[in-house]
């Protein structure tokens, strides 16, 4: 049987999920100046958002037996479709309640980005090939190339018709998911383990053992590539006084395209993927290192945006890993997986800006701005970088730990 129109309808999928991450951030400051939303507010919208995909995260891996895979992806597009209609419809529909219309929206596509997690990874697993882990790559590439898309659109959209016309933009987006929703309603579906073999899911010490340093990998994977992802525009605007559209064209959307070019050159050409998840972590580190403690706008700027290369692989890589190591694995050791990589997306970024309010406040960041040309808020935002550098550095001794695990489970 024949699985190409399903490998493109998931193609179209992570391509056109991105603008549940990627649009939402870009109108927050639209959303203030149109309708008073205080940032407080705003930053609930992005925890509600990875809230909701934890959660069905951590559904799938308890309960997966009771659902219908196949039924679930055909329809998991049209939920996005659904929750952005809502979102561009929050105004109208909710005119005094704007923000309750906006966070009933964030819900209803956070469902389908969790479901996207969970779901498309083990879809393109189970399609037949010769060389699966390269097809994973080429997959998430697709969300990378979507970041850029919805970036470069967006920014060039509102610069040439003005932020009230926001509404129409987020229409565009949310018709897109229709897309991949007919393509896999029209094409077959591989067979899916639910729960996995008997293998993969043995329980004792040594199972719970190897799910945590998955886990783990994913997890400060995802925390080092997600942090810049969600700092970049307000980093390059406001401690590298860079414009604001500039910023997001030439930062967020080069992040992206680095992301995704790094991606398909894995599919193209990779393997030996523990040592390209060693590469990306150590060259993260490196990146928010240079970001903090240097001084010189250009060589800031590079590392911000050679992030996207080295935490390219780090989400899709430590699931080839997993695929590589652990035979047999069903839908649920994937809900696990993205349930770690979500709450990486979610714990860093906060962090970053825990970090970086406590510093701009602190007497230290007062003292070095009359001694320095910075300000307290670049003082905070650039010792943000500097503590987000510790997770990529932990990612480094975790997989070494996971590297060391599988190669005891081999020789027994």
């Amino acid at each position: 049987m024949s699985y190409k129109r399903t490998k493109l309808a998931c193609h179209a999928a992570y391509f056109t999920m991105s603008s549940v991450f990627s649009l939402p951030p870009l109108l927050f400051v639209t959303f203030r100046e149109l309708y008073g939303i205080s940032y407080t507010l705003l930053g609930t919208l992005v925890l509600t958002n990875f809230v909701t995909q934890l959660s069905i995260d951590l559904i799938f891996t308890a309960f997966t037996k009771y659902f219908n895979i196949k039924k679930v992806v055909r329809t998991m597009p049209l939920i996005t479709c659904l929750g952005l209609l809502l979102y561009a419809g929050a105004p109208i529909l909710f005119p005094e309640h704007t923000y309750a219309g906006l966070l009933i929206g964030t819900v209803i596509f956070s469902i389908a980005a969790g479901l996207s997690e969970v779901l498309l990874s083990p879809v393109i697993a189970a399609i037949p090939s010769d060389t699966p882990e390269r097809d994973m790559s080429a997959a998430h590439s697709l969300y990378a190339f979507g970041v850029f898309t919805v970036v470069v659109i967006s920014t060039v959209f509102l610069k040439i018709f003005g932020q009230s016309r926001w509404q129409m933009l987020t229409v565009f987006f949310a018709l897109l998911p229709i897309l991949p929703s007919v393509l896999f309603f029209l094409s077959p579906m591989p067979e899916m383990k639910n729960e996995g073999n008997a293998h993969a899911k043995s329980t004792g010490k040594k199972h719970v053992l190897t799910m945590a340093l998955l886990v783990g990998c994913i997890f400060f994977g995802s925390c080092a590539e997600n942090t810049m992802c969600n700092w970049m525009s307000g980093f390059m605007e406001k401690s590298l006084n860079i414009d604001k559209a500039l910023g997001d064209i030439l930062g967020m959307a080069g992040f992206a395209i680095l992301l995704g070019l790094t991606r398909i050159a894995y599919a193209a050409y990779g393997k030996h993927i523990s040592r390209v998840l060693m590469i990306g972590m150590i060259g993260a580190a490196v990146c928010y290192l240079t970001a903090g403690l240097v001084n010189f706008v250009p060589v800031v700027f590079a590392a911000c945006i050679l992030t996207g290369i080295f935490t390219a692989m780090l989400w899709p890589g430590a699931l080839i890993f997993m695929e590589e190591n652990v035979p047999g694995i069903g839908v649920s050791a994937y809900a696990l997986m993205a349930a770690g990589g979500d709450l990486g997306a979610s714990i860093a970024p906060q962090l970053m800006g825990i970090v970086t309010d406590k510093v701009a406040l602190s007497q230290f960041a007062i003292t070095l701005s009359e001694k320095t040309a910075l300000t307290t808020e670049q003082i905070g935002m650039k010792c943000g970088m500097v503590a987000t550098a510790v997770f990529p550095i932990l990612g480094i001794f975790v997989l070494l730990l996971a590297m060391r695990h599988f190669k005891k489970i081999k020789k027994a």
